[in-house]
């Protein structure tokens, strides 16, 4: 069974750092790309973060860029992480970690950040 765990969610405030890690099992990851989105309530789901399988390659949205550095374990393939710094109260919601390979989706079930300003 696929299983993506998200941790490392809580209460910060704005300037502060937060690590976000999500725990991956079930399956082989390694040929997986990898990422993060969040959710902010009465918004849509909306992209932050994604590394390729390989993790030579990463991507973040322009509304984090310079702050959030995505990153994940190239060995065992079961640990991505997201390295907050600056954050912002829009930067607020729920946190998700997906993996992706061809059309095949998978979901963790989210982890809050709540940034005070």
């Amino acid at each position: 069974q696929v299983q993506l765990v998200e941790s490392g969610g809580g209460l910060v405030q704005a300037g502060g750092s937060l690590r976000l890690s999500c725990a991956a099992s079930g399956r082989t990851f390694s040929s997986y790309a990898m990422g993060w989105f969040r959710q902010a309530p009465g918004k849509e789901r909306e992209f932050v973060a994604a590394i390729s399988w390989s993790g030579g390659s990463t991507y973040t949205a322009d509304s984090v860029k310079g702050r959030f550095t995505i990153s994940r374990d190239g060995h065992a393939n079961t640990a991505l992480w997201l390295q907050m710094i600056s954050v912002k109260p829009e930067d607020s919601g729920v946190y998700y970690c997906s993996a992706r390979r061809r059309t095949v989706t998978y979901w963790g079930l989210g982890t809050q950040v709540t940034v005070s300003s």
